[in-house]
């Protein structure tokens, strides 16, 4: 008879066939409604020991605690929190602008005075202050397409919490069963390394006895010697399933030195009909909630306003400015008449009979006063006010409106593509998922049968191992093939538990085990 030989990752298989069924399932194939979420506690930093909950983790508790702190999640609702920041700044274009100015200079040497417009030999301090206020009129519709369109990108963003939120709870759900079918994996390694060693027990009995030669010992040791090594794998396995499923967590795996997870009583594949699913229900039923496929139509609508908005540019624009405005010059002055005033003495000749008599006229002129003019009086005297319809009207600039508008039918077009991509991928992901599980339950089934077979033949070789009728590398290929049949079995089994979880998820169901 040929021995067999089981294959090195025969009983890993199904780690890599879950990560492949979770890759399948387009709510885990990215990473990335009125208000943004609350935003969860953030991840404690590297080195920081984080509080643990006590006890073995159920799924439910796991998913929660990596959705509390995931920083994926947090990325995706920060990024909804800014849409959100653009859209109510794209609100408030609407309102009117207002803003209050104020200069001071100093000027030096031959200058023009600012207020006076004299030129002036002279040091200068001016001021100049000014009120301005805009009202935007009219703009091709270009500001409510801009709310329109930033309004749909915020309702996008919070789709796309979602969508992470979605694919970090598969990504979980992954992670746990992995764990799950790496731990059961161990046990039965294990359970062969016992009844391996009971073996070796009965063989040293029988050799004694001289019923068998020493090389059906030496097989013996060496089965043993195979299923140590796939314990020690197996453990290997275990200990990367637990790895990552603490880095999905975000829990440091220093700090978790007793962390656990609770072991679901999974019901078999066969516990249950044959799968059924109507696959076009499914679909119009994920279509209907997935925030991926919500995402993709919200992006095609924002799209749509974003050519809307670029087909603005063709229009005038019309707007009204009002200002106040006044100022202060240093060398500005005013004139004022003094309480005090000057003698002038003027002398007249008056001519009396052919002499010249002097007559003198003495008169009274009050002082007149140059002074610098006050702040406050000069911002009262200079203030000024003016309001102004502006008119622009595009005739040619350069063609960037022209092909702004058909960057944006581009990019609307792109955004249709995508979107009817996102729903082509969801049905053909639903389609492999159905097919996938279908196998693995019928895989299973065939699997089921087989141990149960290879049982009967294992015992019927033990039996007659035992009396000396066969010999140890016949017994050890019946006891591999019960072994492998076995490994098959818990593999199918994970396989369709996962692959049916995920077209719950998909109908709608909670992810629960």
């Amino acid at each position: 008879m040929k021995r067999r030989t089981i294959p090195a990752s025969m009983k890993h298989g199904l780690l890599a066939g879950l990560a492949g069924a979770l890759a399948l399932a387009p709510a885990a194939r990215a990473q990335q409604t009125p208000a943004v979420p609350g935003a969860p506690p953030a991840a404690a930093p590297s080195g920081t020991a984080q509080a643990l909950p006590t006890g073995p983790w159920s799924l439910q508790s796991a998913v929660d605690y990596a959705l509390a702190h995931n920083l994926n999640v947090r990325l995706s609702e920060l990024q909804a929190q800014n849409n959100q920041q653009v859209l109510r700044q794209s609100r408030a274009a609407l309102l009117p602008s207002a803003n209050l100015s104020g200069s001071q200079s100093w000027q030096y040497g031959t200058s023009v005075n600012p207020l006076t417009y004299e030129f002036q030999s002279n040091t200068v301090r001016a001021n100049n202050f000014a009120g301005i206020a805009q009202l935007t009129l009219f703009q091709g519709f270009q500001l409510r397409n801009t709310i329109r369109r930033n309004d749909l990108d915020y309702q996008a963003s919070l789709a796309d919490i979602e969508k992470a939120r979605n694919d970090l709870s598969l990504n979980v759900a992954s992670a746990f069963l992995q764990l799950v079918l790496a731990q059961e994996l161990v046990r039965a390694n294990q359970t062969r390394v016992e009844s391996d060693q009971a073996q070796i027990a009965r063989t040293r009995i029988l050799l004694k006895a001289g019923s068998i030669p020493e090389s059906t010992l030496l097989d013996s040791q060496s089965q043993l010697a195979t299923d140590e090594l796939n314990v020690v794998t197996a453990q290997n396995q275990a200990d990367l399933a637990r790895l990552s499923l603490l880095q999905l967590m975000n829990i440091d795996p220093a700090n978790a030195a007793g962390f656990a997870i609770e072991v679901p009583q999974l019901p078999d594949p066969d516990e249950e009909g044959a799968l059924a699913l109507d696959l076009n229900a499914t679909y119009q039923t994920a279509a209907g909630r997935l925030p991926e496929i919500r995402a993709a139509e919200l992006r095609v609508q924002s799209a749509r306003r974003g050519t809307d908005l670029a087909r603005g540019g063709y229009y005038p624009r019309l707007a009204l400015t009002g200002q106040v405005f006044s100022g202060y010059s240093s060398v500005r002055t005013v004139t004022s008449v003094g309480n005090d005033s000057t003698a002038r003495r003027t002398t007249f000749y008056v001519n009396n009979g052919g002499v010249q008599t002097p007559l003198t006229v003495t008169t009274y002129q009050r002082n007149i006063l140059s002074l610098p003019q006050g702040f406050w009086d000069q911002l009262n005297q200079n203030l000024g006010q003016q309001i102004q319809f502006q008119l622009n009207i595009p005739i040619l600039n350069g063609l960037q409106v022209r092909t702004g508008v058909q960057r944006a039918i581009i990019n609307e077009k792109a955004q249709t593509v995508r979107a009817e991509q996102a729903r082509l991928t969801l049905r053909q992901s639903i389609e492999q998922a159905y097919a996938d599980a279908r196998a693995a339950q019928l895989q299973y089934a065939a699997a089921k049968r087989q141990v149960v077979a290879l049982t009967l033949t294992q015992r019927n070789s033990e039996i007659r191992f035992n009396n000396g009728l066969l010999n140890g590398t016949e017994f050890n290929i019946a006891k591999n093939n019960l072994n492998y049949a076995e490994s098959n079995r818990i593999q199918a089994k994970y396989s369709y538990i996962f692959r049916r979880k995920v077209l719950d998820f998909y109908q709608g169901k909670p992810l629960a085990l």
